[in-house]
């Protein structure tokens, strides 16, 4: 089984903001499709979940409505605004680059660059 993950300072936006570009979700849904399609590498507790959820819907990257669940419970879904899919797009530009750079940086063999 995988060790769980810290993540880097600003990365759990960036997941939030890529799960709902998939569609309208709720925000335990999204801590499950994180955990899952990470192989449980990316382990989101509800403490820090519902405060980035609340800091994207504040600053206009998500937007809200309540609906019934699956299970015919009451749930706040998700969904991503104009201004979040362009800040998506940025940020996801952003991280290849930086793990493109780390990943030149990790090749380096012991007597120097290869």
């Amino acid at each position: 089984m995988p060790a769980k993950s810290d993540l880097p300072q600003g990365t759990l936006d960036l997941l939030i903001l890529k799960v709902v570009a998939l569609g309208p979700v709720h925000g335990y849904a999204i801590a499950q499709r994180l955990q899952q399609v990470s192989r449980d590498v990316v382990q989101v507790p509800q403490g820090s979940l519902y405060p980035a959820l609340h800091r994207l819907e504040n600053r206009g990257l998500l937007a809200a409505d309540w609906k019934e669940t699956e299970t015919g419970r009451e749930a706040k879904f998700y969904r991503l605004t104009r201004k979040g899919r362009a800040q998506l797009e940025t940020e996801a530009a952003s991280w290849q680059r930086l793990t493109k750079a780390v990943g030149l940086i990790l090749r380096l063999s012991q007597g120097g660059a290869k």
